[in-house]
């Protein structure tokens, strides 16, 4: 599975608070981005007294990063954030932001777009993979002889470059890496 054959539009299960207390489960899933419009009449319809459930929850997420509950109008904002993100780069957005590395923008916990897009490196078959290919770009044993190159212990290495980043593992395989 690739990231790109998985659809990672972020969603949410708009329901009834009132309905939810009483021990009903009524409610709709709907895009993250569309939360904060969903009305009270379009969970029941016109057969119920909107002035006893009109407030409105989302009780589940699917492709947010933040676990657990939310207001409809915090759903809207993640799936603005979600939604300025190309859809082959929202599963490292939502590591990042899983792994708690990530940089919040304004008050909230909201990841800042532009900070992710500065710190990705990229999705990589193994962290491995990444410091051998940056090791390469940057000349890293050039002017060693090749004789003493093959005694190079790229694991070692590779154990302590780690340090110097954040690295997550992908949903798809792999890992996302960003600088730390």
């Amino acid at each position: 599975m690739t990231a790109d054959s998985v659809d990672w539009t972020p969603r949410v299960w708009v329901g009834c608070l009132a309905c939810y207390n009483a021990g009903h489960l009524v409610g709709e899933w709907c895009d993250a981005v569309d939360a904060g419009e969903v009305t009270s009449s379009d969970i029941h319809g016109t057969h119920t007294r909107a002035d006893l459930h009109d407030e409105l929850w989302c009780f589940d997420t699917e492709n947010i990063p933040m676990r657990g509950e939310m207001s409809p109008s915090d759903a809207a904002q993640w799936g603005e954030i979600l939604s300025g993100v190309e859809d082959h780069l929202r599963a490292a957005l939502n590591a990042w932001v899983e792994s708690g590395s990530y940089t919040a923008e304004g008050t909230g916990d909201l990841p800042s777009v532009s900070e992710f897009r500065d710190q990705h490196l990229g999705h990589w078959d193994s962290f491995r993979d990444y410091v051998e290919s940056l090791a390469e770009d940057t000349g890293l044993l050039d002017g060693m002889p090749e004789t003493l190159q093959a005694y190079f212990d790229w694991d070692r290495f590779a154990n302590d470059e780690r340090h110097s980043y954040s690295v997550c593992d992908a949903t798809e395989g792999g890992v996302h890496i960003f600088t730390a």
